[in-house]
Formats: structure tokens, C-alpha cells, sequence
């Protein structure tokens, strides 16, 4: 079985279903567990990832207004991998090559026949169904039915004794320029680890939001993790949020509760490391109770000079 993998968190589904050996070509944003950077890319970006985070968002919307993909796929070493299943994704349009693009390769190219592997998370049961149907895909079924359990046991812990402690008020930030707050699984990630969402619901879409908006929540807890952005480039990324208008009077920022989290790495990916991802929440607000050994490594409080 040859598994080609569109996207980051569907390598860390094929993974964490033992099925590493199997992968054999992933996105060029795939490199969790690392030694699926050894494994050829088959896609590229169209944007530059390293521009300010505003220059991003124009380049991304004019690419949509003209109709033009955000990502392309490297075609000849695709025909080269001959993969039996291509798992990608129809959540985000924004974070991976689309599905239709997929679609419109294979329907041109009678030199590939992959089974086309679509995962469409919105909320966490999403996520568990997902894992289910590769495992189905896959036919490690049984093998899929114990990772989802395991997983869920994990959220459950997490969350016995997070319940015990009142819930802050927490915004999560998704992107800085402009202001988006995260949505789809993690609001309910939020209220495993204790918190309370003052933006996001479940199951729905990341949501723009003002200056303004910010202020008059006024939470206990800013939580920044851009999409796609690791750790030191988050934390470069929350200066623009000091600078705007009101920043200084909020709650969270009087009390040192402003914090960077590799969004990348963990809470933009709906795959397994999303438990890690409440486990991370769960440290932040209730550090004298939860030590899971991401801080530093996944999370760091930043220090707002007032």
C-alpha cells in the first residue's frame, strides 16, 4: 500500500495509525514525526509564508479574487510515487491544495489511479471520524477504533480536572493582521482545558474581528497562534497586536496573561496533536495543576511591557 499525504495533518493520522512505513510522498508543510522529511514533496506554495502577516492576507484574497490555487502539485513526481491513496482535505482551501485540484490532476493523468482519501474536520468528532474512516481505508479498522479511544481518554482526563477551577474568559487569536479568532475544534479544545471562548463556536469557521471587539471582551486570557506560524514566529508577531489602540488596558495584558503557542505545530492541525494541543491550554491556565512539558517547547508566556 502506497499512501501519498496532501497535508500535515494527514501524515500525523497515517502515523499515529502505524502506518509511517506506507507513506511515500507528503505537502512540502508536512515534517511531523521528522522522518517524513526524508519522504519527496509533492506540493509548493504560490505565497511567500515569510512576508508580514497583512501582505499574506492581501496576496491569499487577490489570488481568490482572480481564481488562481494557492498551492501546486509537482505532477511528474506524483506519476513517479504511483500512489494507491491520496489523503487530502476539504476543510481549508487556505491550507492545502484543494481537492478540486486533485480531482482535475487525476481526471487528466490516466497514468495515476490513487483512491482520493477526503477528511473534512470541523469540530473534534470530526477529527475521531476521520482517524476512523483511514483506518477503514487503510484496513487497520480495530487499529483506528484504539487511537480514538486513547485519544478521547487523554481530552477526558484533561478535563475532569480542569472543571474544577473557574473558567476564564479566553480569546484565541488566529491570525494578527487583520485580527481573526480561531474557530471549528477549538473552542470546544478551550473548554476541555478549562476555558471559556469569548469569540469562536463550535464547528464553526475562524471569524474576523476588530480591535473594538477585542476590548470589549476584555478576557482573562490572549492566547496568539497565527495559522502556520511556529513558536519564536508567533511571539515576533505579537508587537503588532500591542500597538493597536486600547491594548494596554486590557485585562489580559495588566496581568501578564498574553501567550504565543506554536499554532503551527499543534492547534492548526486537525489531527492526533490536538489533545496535546488542550494539554497545552490546560498548563497556561492551571499551571499549578497540569505539567505536560510543553512549556518552552510549545508555549511562552509573553511579557508585556506596560
Amino acid at each position: 500500500m502506497r499512501i501519498l499525504s496532501m497535508l500535515p495533518s494527514a501524515t500525523e493520522i497515517v502515523h499515529v495509525l502505524g502506518l509511517i512505513d506506507h507513506l511515500v510522498g507528503r505537502s512540502h508543510e508536512c515534517d511531523y514525526p521528522p522522518r517524513v522529511l526524508e519522504l519527496p514533496a509533492v506540493t509548493y506554495a504560490y505565497i511567500d509564508s515569510q512576508a508580514p502577516s497583512r501582505i499574506i492576507d492581501l496576496t491569499v484574497k487577490k489570488r481568490a479574487q482572480q481564481g488562481l490555487s494557492l498551492y501546486g502539485i509537482h505532477k511528474d513526481q506524483i506519476r513517479k510515487l504511483d500512489p494507491d491513496f491520496i489523503v487530502t482535505q476539504t476543510q481549508c482551501d487556505l491550507c492545502a491544495v484543494s481537492l478540486r485540484d486533485i480531482q482535475t490532476f487525476l481526471k487528466n493523468d490516466v497514468g495515476v489511479s490513487a483512491e482520493i482519501l477526503v477528511l473534512a474536520p470541523n469540530a473534534l468528532n470530526d477529527v475521531w471520524r476521520d482517524i476512523r474512516d483511514a483506518g477503514a481505508s487503510f484496513g487497520v479498522s480495530e487499529r483506528a477504533e484504539s487511537v480514538v479511544d486513547k485519544l478521547a481518554a487523554r481530552l477526558s482526563a484533561v478535563k475532569r480536572t480542569a472543571q474544577s477551577f473557574p473558567a476564564p474568559a479566553v480569546a484565541m487569536i488566529e491570525w494578527t493582521a487583520p485580527l481573526m479568532a480561531a474557530g471549528n475544534w477549538t473552542p470546544e479544545l478551550l473548554a476541555i482545558a478549562g476555558g471559556r471562548d469569548v469569540f469562536g463556536r463550535d464547528g464553526v469557521h475562524s471569524a474576523s474581528i476588530q480591535p473594538a471587539d477585542l476590548q470589549k471582551a476584555n478576557p482573562d486570557f490572549i492566547i496568539v497562534a497565527p495559522c502556520g506560524f511556529d513558536l519564536c514566529r508567533t511571539e515576533r508577531e505579537i508587537p503588532s497586536l500591542a500597538r493597536q489602540e486600547g491594548w494596554d488596558d486590557l485585562k489580559a495584558v495588566q496581568k501578564g496573561q498574553v501567550y504565543a503557542v506554536d499554532g503551527n505545530a499543534f492547534f492548526n492541525r486537525p489531527g492526533p496533536r490536538l489533545v496535546e494541543s488542550a494539554e497545552i491550554l490546560a498548563e497556561i491556565f492551571h499551571p499549578e495543576s497540569f505539567d505536560f512539558g510543553h512549556c518552552a517547547n510549545a508555549w511562552r508566556q509573553w511579557l508585556c511591557p506596560i
